[in-house]
């Protein structure tokens, strides 16, 4: 066994990460609870305001990647991805990945010291990219962009424009909902006009845009594993409770190896999302990579995990009264979020040297 190391990644997680779970699970339990979803789900406008200044002012989460200087609590990417995977647990409609981590990023990377304390105590800035779009998307070079992810919550928008980065206040831009998959992640096509702050040039835009996806990218994994693994333990519970010719059909050898590879391959993910949140963390070189290969695998395994759920739950995975139909939405939505698996396959090929596959 070889000495562990500052630069080996470290996967475990650490007490002061295992209290931020235990409260940010609390308050979602309290204010969120996966039952409540569908319900909330019918108005996809709607925007819980006081669940977001509990979250995200309150319990301080918003201000996670923010250095205490500015009024943050000067902690890491492994901090924020132990809230995602909360967030995807109980697939919660906050617009915490679009500003507290994709926005938040953006203007770390520019030094923005005073729009990133507005944000860190939960005002909310939305880059105005399309949700699809990856690390190394390049920016509109017109004025609308369409599928902006929580366009409609956000009090600022970072709006990349040829000669730089702008931030224009919401209320001056033009924000028409479009409808989406996932109606706990409202999308909206925005035109910001010509008006706003330059915050860059066009070069240190391009970077910080870049750094802001990339972010987004690696965090997205662990909202993936916080969704996959909601999935495989409502499965386990409804199976043991469901009982078919007198036995628990969670019994039966067909389902049983079914959730076993489920679960091999939600501990995979576990281990993928966190390389990409301490990768992030730390800096390190290899970000890209981790990035990469955890939005690869953790996709495809939200995914498989919600089309289990709906299966083994039978006819009452099929209605509208139960969330497991928002998990599957929100899993596929987020396949295609940020990036999608051939655009990462392309990332990995390229940072290996290797020919991508057909």
């Amino acid at each position: 066994m070889t000495d562990h190391t500052p630069a080996d990644p470290e996967l475990l997680y650490s007490e002061a990460e295992g209290d931020l779970r235990a409260a940010v699970r609390s308050l979602l339990a309290d204010r969120a609870a996966p039952a409540d979803l569908p319900g909330r789900a019918e108005d996809p406008g709607a925007h819980d305001a006081a669940l977001w200044k509990a979250l995200a002012a309150d319990m301080g989460t918003a201000g996670l990647l923010v250095p205490e200087r500015l009024g943050g609590q000067g902690a890491s990417h492994r901090e924020a991805a132990v809230v995602l995977e909360e967030l995807g647990r109980a697939v919660t409609p906050v617009p915490y990945l679009t500003s507290s981590v994709i926005a938040t990023e953006t203007l770390l990377a520019l030094r923005a010291g005073d729009l990133l304390g507005e944000l860190a105590t939960g005002r909310v800035a939305v880059l105005a990219v399309p949700l699809s779009a990856g690390p190394g998307h390049e920016p509109a070079t017109t004025g609308t962009v369409t599928g902006v992810a929580d366009a409609a919550r956000a009090d600022v928008l970072l709006v990349p424009r040829p000669d730089g980065l702008y931030a224009v206040d919401a209320a001056g831009a033009t924000v028409v909902p479009q409808t989406p998959l996932d109606l706990t992640r409202p999308v909206a096509t925005v035109t910001a006009g010509t008006g706003g702050t330059r915050l860059a040039d066009a070069g240190a835009a391009r970077e910080a845009v870049r750094r802001g996806l990339l972010a987004g990218a690696g965090l997205l994994a662990s909202e993936q594993l916080g969704l996959a693994e909601w999935c495989l333990e409502e499965t386990v519970r409804h199976t043991r409770e469901r009982h078919q010719f007198n036995r628990p059909v969670g019994s039966f050898q067909a389902l049983k190896h079914r959730m076993a590879q489920l679960w091999l391959e939600v501990v995979n993910a576990r281990a993928a999302a966190r390389n990409a949140a301490d990768a992030l963390a730390t800096g390190s070189p290899e970000a890209p990579l981790a990035v990469a290969v955890a939005q690869v695998y953790c996709s495809r395994v939200a995914v498989h995990a919600a089309e289990e759920c709906v299966q083994l739950h039978g006819g009452i995975g099929m209605t509208w009264e139960h969330p497991v139909h928002l998990y599957l939405k929100r899993a596929k939505s987020d396949q295609i979020a940020l990036g999608s698996a051939g655009h990462h396959k392309q990332t990995l090929a390229d940072l290996v040297e290797l020919p991508a596959p057909a």
